[in-house]
């Protein structure tokens, strides 16, 4: 761009002279020029920082993306292995600690100190600050947990070898064994009545197998009570003592009389269907101070932990019951 030239008359000479700036407008010219250069350099600088990743930047954006995805995988498998520990908690509780007589743990002693949220406020300055201090309560709550769950074990391991006679007495093994069940007809809970066709409570469990398989004691104790019960047909009960009677219905036959002290394992009876049935099964029941239990919680002994869970998908899943 070419710069501009100045003229100014000069009446002496009748001329136009030409019209050179002073020192002072030339350093202010350049100041101004330089200034005008300095500023637009630092807009486009300004703008290539706000607007362009350098690869250091790019780097650290990468690494931070894959940080919060390690994150959340950490997140999901904290709230399964949460489940899990909820699951034992509530295994110790509801039946282990009833076996062996213990008091529960209460939900105070599992999780105290936990309620104290001012510990987690140094966390609020840190970046993705909601999902740390999720994580770190989790993980509190998982130490807690599994903490207060071996106390639980160690006094229930202390318990076990001094009672070895309740032990003994405490139903634990299957009545029938797992090559002579057809299948888990029917689970614990309420069922759908095969005759009736209404919904009521199932308070046992309800094995399918042919007519005249063994079924066997499940612990040690005397038989109560041994002969016809309306509904169940040919019955045995077995007073256990500690609180356990266990009930064997819709027999086909039994070996065992009133008073006849028995021992876990021992062969009572046979497979029938007998009263209120629709086929040959064994109505399995189990009672701890004359309320109804869950027989799928009393299987500990005899068979292995796959064995177990599978029992209990079959337990769940079967709908409708046989008596």
């Amino acid at each position: 761009m070419s710069k501009k030239v100045f003229y100014r008359y000069n009446p002496a000479s009748g001329h136009y002279d030409r019209v050179f700036p002073s020192k002072k407008e030339r350093a202010w010219n350049i100041a101004q020029k330089s200034l005008l250069s300095v500023i637009g350099c630092c807009a486009v600088i300004w703008v290539i920082y706000l607007f362009v990743d350098t690869p250091r930047e790019k780097r650290l954006q990468q690494e931070n993306k894959e940080l919060r995805t390690h994150l959340d995988l950490l997140n999901k498998r904290l709230d399964a292995t949460l489940d899990v520990v909820s699951d034992i908690s509530e295994r110790d509780n509801n039946f282990y600690r009833v076996i062996m007589g213990a008091e529960r743990v209460s939900a105070s002693r599992r999780f105290a100190g936990l309620d104290n949220e001012n510990r987690y406020n140094r966390l609020n300055s840190l970046t993705d600050a909601t999902l740390i201090k999720n994580l770190t309560r989790k993980m509190d709550l998982l130490d807690r947990s599994l903490y207060n769950q071996i106390l639980s074990f160690d006094e229930l391991q202390k318990l076990a070898r001094n009672n070895k006679d309740r032990l003994s007495h405490i139903p634990s093994i299957q009545p029938i064994s797992r090559e002579s069940m057809k299948q888990m007809a029917s689970g614990y809970g309420y069922r759908r009545d095969p005759i009736y066709g209404s919904s009521r409570f199932h308070a046992g469990l309800d094995f399918a197998a042919d007519r005249g398989t063994k079924v066997y004691a499940t612990a040690d104790g005397v038989v109560k009570a041994a002969g016809w019960e309306s509904g169940y047909g040919n019955c045995v009960d077995i007073d256990h003592g500690y609180g356990y009677l266990t009930r064997y219905a819709h027999l086909n036959a039994y070996h065992v009389k009133v008073g006849q002290e028995i021992k876990r394992g021992d062969f009572i009876a046979e497979v029938g269907s007998t009263g209120k049935s629709t086929g040959p099964h064994l109505h399995y029941e189990v009672r701890y101070n004359g309320e109804p239990q869950n027989p799928i919680n009393y299987y500990f002994m005899d068979i292995t932990p796959a064995e177990y869970d599978d029992l209990i998908r079959l337990a769940e899943n079967a709908g409708h019951v046989m008596d």
